[in-house]
């Protein structure tokens, strides 16, 4: 456990803690264990001479298929009974004599190239417990066998899923073990934290998970608190995680070495998201425990980098906060200082998370990294233009952004493009401030959050911002319904 700074929570008046022996704040830090409970994928995922009687997936593109020639006229006597034909996702498994599992046939509907990267996600829902072989030629190995280890995810916390058979793969020749799994590995890390309830998830639980992910790969880590953020100069992170009794902080990490490239990722870490003063009806708060999907994205990134030992200087920012209610809330109409001096005019204290990432920006701004990007669920409008599954992309860098939306499209995890409309900017015009954190209407209400993050942004050499939903609202093959990064 690295130094551990004094606790201090004097920005409510409701709370007035003062820790002063070391074996209570050592007491009081949650366990969260994060990473071990990502790493629980790793059984899944065996050596070829592990499971020699595994039983073969064949993946079936169309009714020629040379796999559906091999059959034995039992299994196409079985195939027909059953009227199965190889529509994408369409699972089908054939029998042994002796009752057992003879294959697995998985559609692809696409005359033998999956059209849907993960589409092999589909199969834990559907087998019983076994050992499975990939037996066809995979046009992309390492992405057939992270969609099986991603749709063998379950959020289990709460539930316990009795004493299944475990499902488990064999991994297909040639293949980098270490890299799949720690692909894997960050998804179930930003799923887990995520899907966690915000009464076992507040700022300082994501505050120890990033702890634990620092100790673990050599990090730093550095928390301003409670009222040091007033003192250290981050009034709109302060103003939005006051009125809760759960601090508000921002957490630093860094890894790396300070002469590689600047690479630094925001993560809105909204714990719990009321909405403020302008509430939000009960429908819409249901799924608010997701407002850090920001803050997961960027932690899952951060393993990846460090897992890998990427030649960067990997810098995490986390404003983590809840947006509560209570006597001492930001209100509609006030009027904040921010880090960098803008004087913002709150038009709603819905839009609370523009707020704690522009101070966060600003402080990583002030380095000038060679890239900043910012993830967070930011905003509605994003899901009414896209929809659940396409987060919308901003950048001023043109390079970036093609970067981006390729390796996205590659690996099925698509992005859109979406402008930073200068035209749009004035409509960010306050008449007794710098700005307005919103515009005066409900149109282009992504863009307007994503141009409000920009006036904060001067020195970085390139910018991009998600705005992400983090959130699968209805099972897709890989996708178990529940928190996404």
């Amino acid at each position: 456990m690295p130094r551990l700074k004094a606790l201090s929570l004097p920005h409510s008046p409701a709370i007035n803690v003062r820790a002063h022996q070391a074996s209570f704040i050592l007491a009081s830090m949650p366990k969260i264990k994060t990473l071990q409970s990502a790493r629980r994928v790793a059984a899944a995922l065996l050596p070829p001479e592990d499971a020699p009687d595994a039983v073969p997936i064949w993946l079936i593109g169309g009714n020629g298929d040379a796999a559906l020639k091999d059959l034995t006229d039992a299994q196409r006597r079985w195939v027909e009974a059953r009227d199965w034909s190889p529509k994408q996702g369409s699972v089908l498994l054939l029998p042994e004599s002796d009752g057992g599992i003879a294959a697995v046939l998985l559609g692809t509907g696409s005359n033998g190239a999956v059209k849907a990267p993960l589409l092999t996600g589909v199969l834990p829902g559907t087998l019983p417990g076994a050992t499975y072989r990939f037996a066809s030629k995979l046009d992309d190995p390492e992405l057939a066998v992270l969609g099986f280890l991603a749709g063998l995810y379950r959020f289990s916390r709460y539930k316990d899923d009795g004493q299944a058979k475990p499902k488990r793969l064999v991994m297909p020749e040639g293949l980098d073990r270490d890299r799949v799994l720690a692909l894997a590995e960050a998804l179930y890390l930003g799923r887990d934290l995520i899907n966690t309830p915000a009464n076992d998830f507040g700022p300082a639980e994501l505050e120890a998970a990033t702890r634990e992910l620092a100790n673990e790969y050599g990090g730093s880590i550095k928390v301003t608190e409670g009222s040091g953020l007033l003192a250290d100069n981050f009034p709109m992170i302060h103003a939005v995680g006051r009125a809760s009794d759960r601090a508000p902080r921002l957490i630093d990490l860094h890894w790396g070495s300070e002469h590689a490239p600047k690479v630094t990722i925001i993560g809105k870490g909204i714990c719990f998201d009321t909405g403020g003063l302008d509430i939000k009806p009960a429908s819409a708060m249901l799924q608010m425990k997701k407002d850090m999907g920001g803050a997961a994205a960027a932690l899952s990134f951060a393993l990846l980098v460090m897992r890998a030992k990427l030649p960067v200087r990997l810098r995490v920012l986390i404003p983590a906060a809840d947006n509560a209610i209570a006597g001492n809330a930001f209100r509609p109409g006030d009027v904040l200082p921010s880090r960098n001096g803008m004087t913002v005019e709150i038009g709603n204290t819905d839009a609370e998370g523009r707020l704690v990432l522009a101070d966060a920006i600003s402080l990583a701004d002030e380095e000038a990294p060679d890239y900043l990007i910012t993830i967070a669920t930011l905003t509605g409008a994003a899901r009414v233009a896209l929809g659940p599954d396409l987060p919308p992309l901003f950048s001023n860098d043109d390079a970036l952004a093609a970067s981006l939306l390729g390796h996205g499209e590659a690996v099925g995890d698509p992005l859109w493009r979406m402008p930073f409309w200068a035209p749009y900017d004035k409509k960010l015009a306050s008449s007794i401030a710098d700005v307005n954190h919103i515009a005066d209407g409900a149109y282009a209400g992504s863009i307007m959050a994503a141009l409000f993050l920009k006036r904060f942004v001067s020195k970085a050499k390139r910018f991009a911002h998600l705005d992400i939903f983090g959130w699968v609202p209805a099972e897709q093959p890989g996708r178990p319904k529940g928190g996404e990064p």
